[in-house]
């Protein structure tokens, strides 16, 4: 008996890297999967059948069920369809797990209008498309889901050479703090993972040393166990999983100049004081570097 033994889930990006990780480890727990890719390189351009069909063959191999969709999430119909199969094959849609991504690296000097609207459509507008058509299937269905969002340290805290693929994540993360408000109405649950892991989006940013302690089948487990029924009261959260580390993120808010409402607007030469005499107490703009 697996611990998602007749579920179904949809997983883009499924091909390789992080998504083939999910995939697998859901097979393995008795789910039935859609496995999602386009076949593109990682930097979007190209497409090939091959990376879905070998997943789907390792899962039929292991004894699961699994079919292969090689639609592009940044292409509505596609996304409807991909969530489609799952109905039309396995009969329900109870996990989608938005993965698929590429990458389009410059630094804002050197950012072109193409790179910039290319990881948007791909990561922010491909992720509201078939996180739109699951929602709209799990409430048709009635009976609830799990949606996982692919957010990055690049959207939550920044990272250089990313301001297209930073400002995409950061709106996913926004997209799914609202998300779920509405879903929890309907017993959608709606979490965020912030993965760090070693695949062919990342072979050429970290060091090659890393290579097995970011392996991806290390992340694969906190998110598979978000679709389990242990996590069923767990929504609205963002997680961190680098290897065999899992954080939650929360936000915290520092008051830092505070005064009577009934009183006048601050004067300037008041409040830079206040902000300035504070600046020691600021915590880390990415907490990331204080555990290196």
């Amino acid at each position: 008996m697996g611990l998602l033994d007749g579920k179904v889930a949809v997983i883009t990006g499924a091909g390789g890297g992080l998504g083939r990780e999910y995939a697998l480890l859901l097979a393995k727990e008795g789910a039935n999967i859609v496995v999602n890719d386009l076949g593109g390189a990682r930097d979007g351009t190209g497409g090939n059948q091959s990376m879905a069909d070998s997943v789907v063959e390792e899962i039929v191999q292991a004894g699961g069920r699994a079919i292969a969709n090689y639609g592009s999430v940044s292409n509505k119909s596609d996304a409807q369809q991909m969530i489609r199969d799952g109905v039309e094959n396995f009969g329900k849609i109870d996990v989608l797990i938005a993965n698929a991504g590429i990458l389009r690296d410059k630094t804002f000097k050197n950012m072109t209008d193409e790179m910039w609207d290319t990881v948007i459509d791909v990561h922010l507008k491909g992720t509201y498309f078939t996180v739109k058509a699951a929602y709209d299937q799990m409430l048709e269905q009635g009976h609830g889901g799990r949606i996982l969002m692919t957010s990055s340290t690049s959207g939550l805290f920044g990272n250089f050479g990313q301001t297209n693929y930073g400002a995409a994540k950061a709106g996913i993360a926004g997209m799914a703090r609202s998300l779920y408000l509405e879903g929890s109405k309907y017993g959608v649950n709606v979490n965020v993972i912030a993965p760090t892991a070693w695949s062919r989006l990342t072979e050429d940013i970290f060091d090659e040393a890393v290579k097995d302690q970011l392996a991806p089948e290390k992340v694969a487990p906190m998110v598979v166990w978000l679709c389990t029924d242990a996590a069923k009261d767990i929504t609205g959260r963002t997680w961190l999983v680098a290897g065999n580390r899992v954080a939650l993120l929360s936000w915290n808010l520092q008051p830092l100049a505070v005064k009577d409402e009934e009183q006048g607007p601050w004067d300037l030469d008041e409040l830079g004081p206040h902000i300035l005499d504070s600046q020691e107490s600021w915590p880390a703009i990415n907490p990331l570097l204080a555990l290196q």
